[in-house]
């Protein structure tokens, strides 16, 4: 199927860069495209330079700016941030061949968005939670490794997704092949959003999950997560400590607890201490994914009739972060609590 033709992998942040450099190192034929030219040069002279607790290599990565890029390619990982998506979309369409596919390495629910722009025969999910940060041209922080998931939107098992997976494996050895993606990404999204809150403060991932007086933020929004994901038929399922059943309408409180407990244990051992979303946020002073990734579940939610009270505070808390209107501290934190305490709450047991 892919002959000669390597994997175009159309971002070469985080997680784009990461599996472009696994993957070249590897004997895999890619082509990284990326918008920073410095990094696009760095990655094809000097090297890409994967560094953390998990490997450290340098690996020359065939690059190219967008400008640059040439003909059309089956296989197209697309590895931007969220928000950036229907922008790629667009400078990569072309460059798709009429047998290809996009496959998402993204956060969020952008398979929707890939389908309506090059078709649903030409999409493909991918679930990724490891952790990596871009820390400039030609280098990237590999924090841990974690779920690595790959499946068709329409829940089909095709010889293109095997082939996919055969190609995961080579980067995470424990790399899932499912016939239920939708159910990852949504698990992801309830994740995605207790990261998001963690995001608020200077604290780590690690103290915030540790934290009990915080409990009541990431179990209300797991749980209006959940609800609209079972509105939508979606049976999500749990990774890395993250047990989705126990934000189940109706699940009692312990289940929850223990849960987040799981999730501050797996993130006390990863080198990347904070989300992406706080090093948006802190360090590199940009928007984050917070509407297509976040804010989206509160417009799903809607559409079904499901309250998502706490998920819409922390968009709006999110936005005020990011426009200067309130300062990364537990005081912007206790905004969202109290928006938690106010709901009505789960069983105790």
């Amino acid at each position: 199927m892919q002959g000669d033709r390597p994997i175009l992998i159309w971002g070469g942040g985080a997680i784009g860069g990461v599996l472009a450099a696994y993957w070249a190192r590897a004997g895999v034929p890619v082509l990284l495209v990326d918008i920073v030219a410095d990094h696009v040069q760095a990655c094809r002279t000097s090297g890409l330079s994967i560094t953390g607790p998990v490997e450290q290599f340098r690996q020359v990565v065939p690059a190219v700016t967008p400008d640059e890029l040439q003909g059309q390619y089956q296989v197209i990982v697309l590895a931007v941030k969220a928000q950036a998506t229907e922008a790629a979309l667009e400078m990569l369409k072309p460059h798709l061949a009429p047998d290809g596919y996009v496959l998402s390495a993204q956060n969020g629910l952008n398979e929707l968005a890939i389908a309506r722009s090059v078709g649903p025969e030409r999409t493909m999910g991918c679930f990724v939670n490891y952790g990596a940060d871009w820390l400039g041209p030609g280098q990237i922080l590999f924090g841990n490794r974690a779920a690595v998931v790959v499946g068709e939107i329409d829940g089909s098992v095709r010889e293109r997704t095997r082939q996919m997976h055969r190609w995961l494996s080579l980067f995470e050895p424990q790399a899932v092949l499912t016939e239920n993606i939708w159910g990852y990404l949504w698990g992801k999204l309830a994740y995605g959003a207790m990261l998001f809150a963690t995001a608020l403060t200077d604290d780590s991932m690690t103290v915030n999950f540790a934290d009990p007086r915080r409990f009541a933020v990431f179990n209300q929004l797991a749980r209006e997560v959940m609800a609209v994901a079972a509105a939508r038929g979606v049976v999500p399922v749990g990774f890395n400590g993250f047990d989705p059943a126990c934000f189940a309408p109706g699940a009692a409180d312990a289940g929850a607890r223990s849960s987040i407990a799981a999730l501050a244990e797996f993130n006390r051992h990863t080198a990347k201490t904070h989300s992406g979303i706080h090093r948006d946020l802190a360090v590199r002073k940009r928007k984050t994914e917070v509407d297509p990734q976040i804010g989206v579940i509160g417009a799903l939610g809607r559409e079904a009739g499901i309250p998502t009270p706490a998920i819409d505070c922390l968009v709006g808390l999110i936005h005020d972060i990011e426009e200067g209107r309130r300062p990364l501290a537990f005081e912007t934190f206790q905004v969202l609590l109290d928006t938690c305490l106010a709901q009505p709450q789960s069983p105790a047991h």
